[in-house]
């Protein structure tokens, strides 16, 4: 199933096509692609090199996998149970440098799973990201030390049949992909003002 964008300019194939699908298929994914996509992560840009991203991953059918689970929401839990892969990704709320709080900390996690995320695209792989999840819940089953914070849960795997989704899921995994126009976020001169370059 595919759900490209609708682009007002020419995009790269893999962003066209990426979505958060609710659909996985169980197939098993190749230790090879996992590999591949934490290496994307690896060269992620990370402010100051601290590089605070660190990740908790689970294959169906193992412990890792379903202590990630309990964390889900109960709605993410009606689809997420087919994804062959879910995962947790992590943050070092502290500079292993200073010592100080490091500010950028989740902003580099969010980096490094969106290079995740597109080494995954080229890859067949979907991902779908979930705040829907307990990061409290998460810390005292994985015994994550208190500099460290779960920012954001992960299935990841191939595209699944639509038709295996509980009905009230099935209508917006068909639904079509919507977005802001760039003049609605991009600015020039003050706050709001719409940018002529844009």
């Amino acid at each position: 199933m595919e759900k490209k964008a609708k682009t007002n300019y020419p995009l790269h194939e893999i962003l066209e096509s990426r979505w958060s699908p609710r659909a996985f298929s169980e197939e098993k994914i190749e230790k090879e692609k996992l590999q591949r996509i934490f290496e994307a992560v690896r060269w992620s840009p990370s402010a100051s090199n601290e590089q605070p991203w660190f990740f908790i991953i689970g294959e169906a059918g193992d412990p890792t996998y379903r202590m990630i689970f309990e964390t889900l929401v109960e709605f993410n839990q009606m689809w997420a149970k087919t994804a062959p892969v879910l995962m947790l990704a992590l943050c070092k709320k502290t500079s292993a440098k200073t010592g100080n709080t490091n500010d950028w900390a989740r902003y580099d996690v969010g980096q490094s799973v969106a290079h995740l995320t597109f080494q995954a695209s080229y890859e067949g792989l979907y991902v779908h990201q979930m705040g829907g999840f307990d990061a409290g819940k998460a810390s005292e089953l994985f015994l994550i030390p208190d500099d460290y914070e779960a920012v954001t849960a992960i299935a990841v795997g191939f595209i699944g049949d639509y038709q295996i989704l509980d009905t009230r899921l099935q209508k917006s995994e068909l639904a079509g992909r919507e977005r802001k126009n760039s003049v609605e976020f991009v600015f020039s001169d003050k706050f709001g003002e719409k940018s002529a370059l844009i």
